[in-house]
């Protein structure tokens, strides 16, 4: 093939290239915007009030920020939650709280229930009564579960780390099996707090509770679901 036309195909396909990347990123931004603007709703504990970081390390606080970066309309991002709730403390906190304002909700919660011995069977029901709710609220297509992460990885509870390891999967498949047979997504971070374990970088100064650092990971782990969920 002469050379002359060999630079003119070569100079076609990268413009036909360049062509097709540019509509779909036309294409996806414009999804984007008729998507409807999101009011999001993070409940949980201490995880999610983001216990010892900085407000803007808040894993809500972050997620909130990555959909921003993609082009997403985040108008609101409200949490409810505290450091030591139980499934109980967030049942009595969202009392009153109108649900029906947000059209994004987060839930991860038990970790406290595990710490303070409470039966099980109070997890299993105040659970699926949460979940009921927000359901209701949000509908099944906009909500989703983060899973507990392991605390026995840390120098708090290092010392009984197998028991909690082994008492946390039981709450964690629970909640798993649970979002499977109402069609929710969950979404598993404790591996990733496995994984870092008590490593550099991977503890907030308390030396228990997740680095901001930590909290961007389990991000990661989340937006692809959450993108899917808020670009419908």
């Amino acid at each position: 093939m002469p050379l002359k036309i060999s630079k003119i195909i070569s100079a076609t396909f990268i413009q036909v290239t360049m062509m097709l990347m540019l509509i779909s990123c036309q294409e996806k931004a414009e999804n984007q915007a008729d998507t409807q603007p999101i009011q999001y709703l993070a409940l949980g504990d201490s995880y999610t009030i983001g216990q010892s970081v900085d407000t803007s390390d808040r894993w809500p606080i972050q997620l909130d920020a990555k959909l921003k970066d993609e082009g997403f309309t985040v108008e609101r991002t409200d949490i409810i939650a505290q450091t030591g709730w139980k499934t109980s403390d967030l049942l009595n906190a969202i009392e009153g709280t109108n649900l029906e304002d947000y059209n994004l909700i987060s839930l991860s919660i038990g970790v406290n229930n595990q710490f303070s011995g409470i039966p099980f069977e109070v997890y299993t029901s105040e659970f699926d009564e949460l979940l009921g709710r927000i359901i209701d609220a949000a509908g099944a297509s906009r909500v989703f579960v983060v899973s507990i992460p392991d605390y026995g990885v840390t120098p708090f509870g290092s010392n009984n780390s197998e028991t909690i390891a082994q008492e946390l999967d039981e709450y964690n498949e629970y909640a798993r099996l649970k979002c499977d047979t109402l069609n929710i997504p969950y979404i598993n971070i404790t591996e990733i707090s496995r994984v870092l374990g008590a490593s550099e970088g991977a503890l907030a100064s308390d030396n228990l509770h997740p680095s901001g650092t930590q909290y961007a990971l389990w991000v990661d782990e989340m937006i692809p679901t959450v993108r899917e969920l808020v670009g419908e």
